[in-house]
């Protein structure tokens, strides 16, 4: 029988054989001009969908990494990756990339931080990784978003423009901020330009207020001044990037990039600590607010400002995000909690959420853990999933990529 106790050989290995896989379901990602096909259940290419630019370079991150491992199949599809990136997807006219291509060849308007934060993302990994085009890709990606996306004075990123980058949204939110803290720390760790890591201290400090001026319940939605928007999309509440409420999967995600920051940095010990405490009552309050809250193991996608489950849903990244964040708390708090929180999320990923038929993870899950496609139908991509089977065992204080590189020195 399968354990799932943490550092064990057997856990060990059980994650190393599912990245294995992970990255042999995703090989028919590549379109001709390198945009991401979107994954269907058997990890054929859904053609019909628009290639998008946040998958395409969710995929060029995970098969650079996959080249660091060793694994030479992930080069070239890494490459074709990168070239979507500089090629179809890429604003060679007004710069960035726009957020996809529809399946007609029409452009989607537009320009959205979330996207260019996992271009960033995706070309540090790729610049790590020593790939043809990296060093194009990660310096165009930086000059894009430092010229439009960062905001100096407020320490926080928007969130979209208009194609042409005339007009910025009012609308303002933490999902792209997150990504671009994640990012940051990639780009710090690769390129050791504390500039960037410096940036993603500041988002990281304006989140600590709001968690603690929200009982660690994080507001997401906010207008162009930073204010909550707290009932947003309220008559929508499984928007898949806007939903209504809080959104525990997030919180426990920026736990671990809280504490991912914390201790790569200069801090005194008890002013790391005090980040890592505030990480874990993230955490805490996620966990306590979403995880088997309705007769059913799974974490909830939303729940109010209560903390009362608001849509049930079972969404394969918010497992994935408390796979990385447990093993990190195990390795910092050194709680017994923690060890057995990362034993059942294990156990729950065995038995509901790996898809043993067809590979890959199940995306979403209704509140009973049966297979739903409301909002996430097929597999898009291997990002969550991937990286959940390697941050378990990878430094806590370096971004995964950063961590492979460096092993290899």
């Amino acid at each position: 029988m399968q354990e799932y106790i943490y550092n064990t050989d057997s856990n060990k290995e059980f994650l190393k054989e599912n990245a294995e896989a992970l990255l042999e379901f995703g090989r028919k990602f590549p379109s001709p001009g390198g945009g991401s096909y979107y994954l269907g259940d058997d990890g054929s290419p859904w053609k019909e969908r628009p290639r998008e630019t946040w998958i395409t370079a969710r995929m060029a991150h995970v098969y650079s990494i996959g080249t660091m491992m060793g694994y030479e199949f992930c080069g070239p599809l890494a490459d074709a990756a990168i070239k979507g990136l500089l090629g179809e997807l890429r604003d060679m006219e007004n710069g960035g990339w726009y957020p996809g291509i529809n399946a007609d060849g029409t452009i989607i308007p537009g320009k959205q931080c979330y996207a260019h934060a996992f271009v960033i993302l995706a070309a540090t990994s790729a610049y790590l990784a020593a790939r043809p085009g990296a060093d194009e890709l990660l310096r165009a990606a930086l000059e894009t978003y430092d010229k439009y996306f960062w905001n100096e004075e407020e320490g926080l990123s928007c969130d979209f423009w208009n194609t042409e980058f005339t007009e910025c949204d009012s609308y303002r939110g933490l999902n792209a901020n997150m990504h671009s803290v994640e990012a940051f720390l990639a780009v710090a760790d690769a390129l050791q330009d504390e500039v960037y890591r410096d940036r993603a201290g500041r988002i990281i400090d304006r989140v600590v207020g709001w968690a603690e001026e929200n009982d660690y319940r994080l507001p997401e939605h906010f207008t162009s001044d930073w204010k909550y928007v707290l009932d947003m999309n309220k008559e929508k509440p499984d928007d898949p990037f806007k939903p209504y409420g809080a959104t525990p999967g997030h919180g426990i995600e920026w736990a671990r990039l809280i504490i991912q920051w914390a201790m790569s940095t200069k801090m005194c010990d008890s002013k790391k600590q005090a980040y890592i405490d505030t990480a874990a009552k993230l955490y805490d309050r996620a966990i306590a607010d979403a995880w088997n809250v309705d007769g059913a193991p799974g974490i909830v996608y939303t729940t109010d400002w209560d903390g009362k489950p608001v849509v049930h849903d079972r969404m394969h990244w918010t497992l994935a995000e408390a796979i990385n964040t447990s093993s990190v708390l195990i390795r910092v708090m050194g709680s017994e909690k923690y060890s057995a929180d990362y034993n059942r999320y294990m156990r729950y990923l065995d038995t509901a959420v790996l898809d043993h038929s067809c590979g890959s993870w199940y995306h979403q899950l209704d509140r009973m853990n049966n297979l739903k496609t409301t909002v996430w139908p097929g597999k898009s991509d291997l990002y969550h999933a991937f990286q959940a089977m390697l941050i378990p065992y990878a430094d806590v204080d370096v971004s995964i990529a950063a961590t492979l590189r460096f092993s290899q020195n």
